[in-house]
């Protein structure tokens, strides 16, 4: 076979090169020495997060810093959150349970959550984290130390995501490297537009001053993705954005099962996908479009050889689709080695890829009319209700 025979193969060639962008992990808060002297609130929402807010209170009260309190914000759990926190703040004063107040119309949950513990914060900083995180003892001073030395109002991080199971280990990648490559902290840290930039909600550190110039979380209170809207929101005001790596201090576990890994990207890839281009109408009506051709890219080689398998004239078409299938089963395995996934599980992306598109369909197709998640339904017809589920 003539090599200009596997010339169909070249298009699966070409994304490789964003493999070393990936790969740039800078800046990075490791290389930044911690500080400390700033009173800092670190504040988390929590609704139903028995199984992981022991783990991630003791984290952030293992921490070197000093001095800080930590605010659990209990948004109405019907499990035993509270319970917990409270049984935690006995033997530690600087945390303290906060109950949340009924979800008022026009809120997203979170937001709402959010909202209630900068009220009750008395820090000069505020760092908004997720009970599904982990920190570790310097991730804090770091943080702290990389507001001032980058002369930002807006401190945000990339934490290693922690994958499990079989379909994180999976869908993950596929999500992430789109988000990867979409939102590079090199390319967020130098962002002139609103569509340039983003935070991660799990890690976001704010002056209050800052904080209450862009309008708090009041802001966003209307926003399934309330922290790149924040983030769109401080950029809007002036206001600068630093994005670092921190995967050596932080670690995140955001689904513990396909049922929550479903529920929470659909309720976040359609509507996100729009908030990303926020003055661009015509984009936010292509996303699912961009989403699913993405996605589809990888599928066609193997989907050629099942072709083939099942009896179909190729025409030639074979070696160049084996070839393909090859490469791509390299690069996601490249991929799921980068986010400290066994590399065997490159082999397993077409099902992932399937998942994923399954997720942007149904994502789409709910967009504003049903939001769902931790137990509430939000609102029809793009208007968040707020009503608990």
């Amino acid at each position: 076979m003539a090599p200009a025979d596997l010339l169909p193969a070249l298009p699966w060639l070409v994304p490789f090169p964003a493999l070393v962008r990936l790969a740039v992990n800078r800046p990075n808060l490791s290389d930044i020495p911690p500080v400390e002297g700033t009173p800092v609130s670190v504040i988390i929402p929590a609704r139903n997060e028995s199984a992981a807010i022991e783990t991630v209170v003791r984290s952030i009260l293992g921490s070197t810093y000093r001095p800080f309190e930590l605010l659990v914000v209990d948004d109405r759990s019907t499990d035993d959150t509270a319970a917990i926190v409270e049984r935690l703040a006995a033997e530690d004063a600087r945390l303290r349970l906060v109950r949340g107040a009924p979800l008022p119309d026009g809120w997203y949950g979170k937001p709402w959550a959010c909202e209630q513990g900068a009220r009750a914060a008395g820090g000069e900083l505020l760092l908004f984290t997720d009970a599904d995180t982990r920190h570790e003892p310097e991730l804090l001073g770091r943080a702290v130390a990389a507001l001032g030395r980058a002369r930002a109002d807006l401190v945000t991080v990339s934490p290693h995501q922690r994958c499990v199971t079989f379909w994180e280990r999976l869908v993950m990648p596929q999500i992430w490297v789109l988000l990867g490559l979409r939102y590079h902290p090199l390319r967020v840290n130098r962002a002139r537009r609103e569509r340039d930039v983003i935070a991660n909600g799990q890690f976001i550190l704010t002056p209050r001053a800052a904080y209450e110039a862009v309008g708090t979380h009041a802001a966003v209170r209307h926003e399934v993705a309330e922290d790149l809207a924040l983030a769109q929101t401080y950029l809007r005001h002036g206001r600068r954005v630093f994005f670092a790596f921190a995967e050596r201090l932080m670690e995140t576990r955001m689904y513990q099962n396909l049922g929550q890994l479903i529920e929470g990207w659909s309720k976040n890839v359609y509507l996100g996908g729009r908030r990303s281009f926020p003055d661009e109408p015509a984009l936010q009506a292509l996303v699912p479009v961009m989403l699913v051709t993405a996605l589809v890219f990888w599928l066609v080689p193997p989907a050629v050889l099942l072709a083939g398998a099942a009896g179909l004239d190729l025409g030639g078409m074979a070696a160049p689709a084996r070839v393909a299938t090859g490469l791509a089963v390299l690069f996601w395995g490249l991929v799921s080695y980068g986010m400290k996934i066994p590399i065997i599980y490159g082999l397993g992306y077409p099902i992932g890829a399937v998942m994923a598109i399954y997720i942007v369909a149904r994502s789409t197709w709910r967009g504003s009319r049903k939001v769902e998640w931790r137990g509430r339904v939000y609102g029809t017809g793009g208007a968040p209700g707020g009503r608990p589920g």
